[in-house]
């Protein structure tokens, strides 16, 4: 047996171990690396469904965006005859339906003022000073034409233009011209000189009246006024006139946009007398149904779209295609959330029409939608209004003197009626003066001799000083003069703020209004007078007018025993069994707690005791500061005044008893500074802001602001809904679910997260079958080590049968 062992185990038969290890690895990968790939390939479909799903939801926003919209449901057209007298320019969703006879009695021109010539146009003009231009209506004498009187508008601001000795006409024109205020300076050549032109706004209220600084150099050339005329008057201004449908009314303008609401129309030329055009004006009712029918469009398209990605479908060679986002629940979630808000009633509509079904659309047993045509046009033919709101929603309000809004965090706000109550009206900070001791009827008051100027800070704003410099027949002709030259303050001007100038004939005394609301809101006089021949004149005490003192006026008395009548209490106030205590701030300086102790039977007797309780105070006695108390009583309340005026001068309460409500007494009272509206919705109190009320933080009707007018308080509590009709609340939706936050975003981030957790476990799977790879590859090699061993131990065997004892072959 001379056979090989080893040889005959087979061992040594040169194995390709390298291919091996790679054949044995791949068949260990093969199950892990398909299953890594199923889920990747099922990932990628899902996240490229979700981009199908997205696209398809912003194709019907998109249909839902013109049904959102009022001005869809408030579409007008105009029917215009064809003339060269009127040219039709826009028609605005709104407009007044209706027919109109329209004739043109006379265009609008405006007041233009020509100056004296001069040789050449860029040479200084050697003239200094201060030119002051109003607008205001020029009075004619009947017979000779001449200008007469002038009233100055106080809705427009008055221009100062510096001159220096080295302007030229045209740099003057340019002064004019950068203040951009409704005056146009232009150079017109005459012959062969120049002459420098003023155009005013047309209209008869918009001429001009050209005025020099006392003092001035030269300046007299440029004047026009009641006693200087240099300039020359090449056009007067003068007011459109038309009549509508028989009534005449006149505008400053050509342009005309408010005479019949919503069309706005330009006047080319006078039209022949008695012959008037016809425009009508009319409901343009189908772009909104047209929009209606494209949103079912557009709807049925999506649920389509829809289905296919969902579910299952058949290409073009019927074979079945499987959706990207087959058996994903989120998916399925969204679309059928628009289907029962489609199909369901409109949240905030409580009567009416509610939902589809009310204009004949209604939703078909495979979800798509379908209209009776009968009932739409039912609908939009006799109930527009309806249908409207239907899709566009509406905002409301029981309170007359409150509008509601919606704000930028409107797509929070759930909608619904909610109750509501104004606590504190909103009021406008004001100044007021002292009564006008000018006798009007002796004579025109006359302030070309200086001293009648005043600073004046609205708003935190403090003006330039402003000058009266002409001569006033009347209190109406200083209040127009006021107004005017305190809307053409630059400063006040740059920073947007302005106040009203009115007269209390009651009083005998002007206030100035600030035209904000809310504690922001201030008026006081800084300053009044000024330097005239180096000495300081201040003659605006005639009108009434001084540096102001900080002021608030109490709300009126609402004790029950007192009577506003008598100005006393029935019986007496006993003020020694409830406390009646309070603190006050005085420019700035804050009072101990101050107690009323003692019975009063008048009005007048609290006014002095309030007086000498606060006289008392150590500490605004200490710091030296104080009020004079007065009672008011054509409104029966209490009034505080600084007895300190300019910037510094504030009065205010910042603590009070109960029992000092009654009399007047609240931590926010107005006067020479406004209060912030207050109120509660729900029952929760918001958050006033000027005269705006805002919802408390992410309460349900957070999203909207309430605009709260003067007189809210006294209507008591109210109710406000709000709805954004069906349209609104689809596309809210639809937000929810593509914005950056939404639904679909946190989908795809998801997916995307376990696509990014394939990658580490294909990178882990690596990991593996390389330690995989490298143990067999031991495995064989040890394998190989063995064999060759063996091998060697074979060779030494060889023969070994014929060497052992006993073992010899037999011959």
């Amino acid at each position: 047996m001379a056979e090989n062992i080893i040889r005959t185990l087979g061992a040594g038969s040169g194995i390709d171990i390298k291919n091996l290890v790679s054949q044995l690895t791949a068949a260990e990968r093969a199950p892990k690396e398909e299953r890594l790939t199923q889920r990747e390939e099922r990932l990628q479909a899902q996240i490229s469904g979700y981009g199908q799903l997205r696209s398809a939801l912003a194709t019907l926003k998109g249909a839902l965006t013109a049904l959102t919209s009022r001005d869809l449901f408030n579409a007008r057209s105009v029917n215009v005859p064809s003339s060269d007298i009127i040219t039709a320019n826009k028609i605005e969703p709104g407009a007044q339906v209706g027919s109109y006879a329209i004739e043109v009695l006379e265009t609008a021109s405006a007041h233009t003022l020509a100056m004296p010539a001069q040789a050449a146009r860029d040479v200084a003009l050697d003239k200094s000073g201060t030119l002051t231009i109003q607008f205001g209506t020029w009075s004619y004498d009947p017979g000779t034409g001449d200008p007469t009187s002038f009233a100055v508008n106080g809705e427009r601001a008055a221009l100062s233009i510096n001159i220096e000795a080295s302007d030229s006409l045209d740099t003057i024109a340019k002064k004019i011209n950068d203040q951009n205020a409704g005056v146009q300076a232009s150079i017109v050549k005459v012959a062969d000189q120049y002459q420098l032109m003023l155009t005013a706004d047309s209209g008869a209220a918009n001429a001009l009246r050209i005025t020099a600084s006392p003092g001035a150099t030269g300046l007299s050339a440029f004047e026009y006024n009641e006693t200087t005329r240099s300039a020359l008057e090449t056009q007067k201004g003068r007011n459109a006139e038309l009549r509508v449908n028989g009534l005449t009314v006149t505008r400053t303008t050509n342009e005309i946009n408010d005479v019949i609401q919503g069309f706005s129309f330009t006047i080319n030329k006078k039209g022949t007398p008695g012959q008037p055009l016809n425009f009508s004006i009319t409901a343009d009712k189908g772009a909104a149904e047209q929009a209606i029918r494209d949103f079912v469009k557009t709807y049925n398209s999506f649920q389509k779209t829809a289905q296919e990605i969902v579910g299952y479908s058949r290409d073009k060679d019927n074979r079945l295609v499987r959706g990207g986002l087959v058996n994903d629940g989120t998916a399925r979630s969204m679309i059928e959330r628009l289907r029962q808000q489609l199909g369901g009633a409109v949240p905030g509509i409580q009567d009416g029409f509610t939902a589809l079904t009310n204009v004949g659309i209604r939703t078909e047993r495979d979800g798509s939608l379908s209209i009776n045509e009968t009932e739409l046009k039912e609908a939009i033919n006799n109930k527009f209004a309806l249908v409207e709101r239907l899709f566009a929603g509406q905002t409301t309000s029981t309170n007359t003197a409150i509008t509601v809004n919606q704000g930028s965090f409107s797509t929070r706000t759930v909608a619904g009626t909610y109750s509501a109550q104004i606590t504190r009206d909103p009021t406008q900070g004001q100044a007021r003066g002292a009564a006008i001791t000018h006798d009007f009827g002796a004579g025109p008051l006359d302030t070309s001799g200086g001293g009648y100027a005043f600073k004046i800070q609205v708003d935190g704003i403090t003006s330039n000083t402003i000058r009266l410099t002409g001569s006033f027949n009347s209190i109406e002709a200083v209040r127009a003069e006021l107004q005017s030259r305190i809307n053409g303050d630059t400063n006040l001007r740059a920073a947007g703020v302005g106040l009203d100038v009115q007269y209390d004939s009651s009083a005998n005394a002007f206030r100035f209004v600030s035209r904000d609301y809310g504690s922001a809101s201030r008026v006081q006089f800084v300053e009044t007078g000024e330097e005239v021949s180096g000495s300081w004149t201040d003659n605006m005490g005639v009108l009434g007018i001084s540096p102001t003192r900080a002021f608030v006026d109490g709300q009126a008395i609402s004790h029950a025993q007192f009577d506003p009548a008598t100005d006393s209490f029935v019986s007496l106030l006993d003020t020694t069994n409830v406390a009646h205590h309070f603190k006050i701030r005085v420019d700035g300086i804050e009072s101990n707690t101050i107690t009323l102790n003692g019975t009063f039977n008048t009005a007048e007797e609290l006014r002095a005791a309030l007086q000498g309780a606060i006289d008392a105070d150590a500490k605004l006695s200490g710091a030296g500061v104080g009020v004079t108390v007065g009672y008011d009583s054509a409104a029966n309340r209490f009034t505080f005044t600084s007895n300190s005026s300019g910037a510094n001068s504030a009065v205010s309460f910042s603590e009070r008893s109960e029992a000092m409500a009654a009399l007047g007494i609240e931590t926010a009272l107005s006067g020479t500074r406004g209060v912030d509206v207050s109120g509660t919705i729900n029952g929760v109190e918001g958050f006033g802001a000027g005269n705006i009320l805002l919802p408390s933080l992410d309460s349900p009707a957070y999203g909207l602001n309430l605009r709260v007018n003067p007189g809210a308080k006294a209507q008591g509590s109210f109710e406000f809904s709000f709805a954004r009709g069906l349209a609104g609340e689809l596309a809210n939706m639809i937000d929810g679910f593509t914005g950056s936050s939404g639904t679909i975003g946190a989908r795809e981030k998801g997916l995307q997260q376990q696509l990014d957790e394939i990658k580490d476990e294909r990178a882990l799977l690596d990991r593996r079958m390389e330690k995989y790879a490298a143990r067999l590859q031991a495995q064989f090699i040890a394998m190989e080590n063995i064999v060759s061993s063996l091998r060697d131990t074979g060779k030494q065997l060889e023969g070994i049968n014929d060497r052992l004892p006993f073992t010899a072959q037999t011959r």
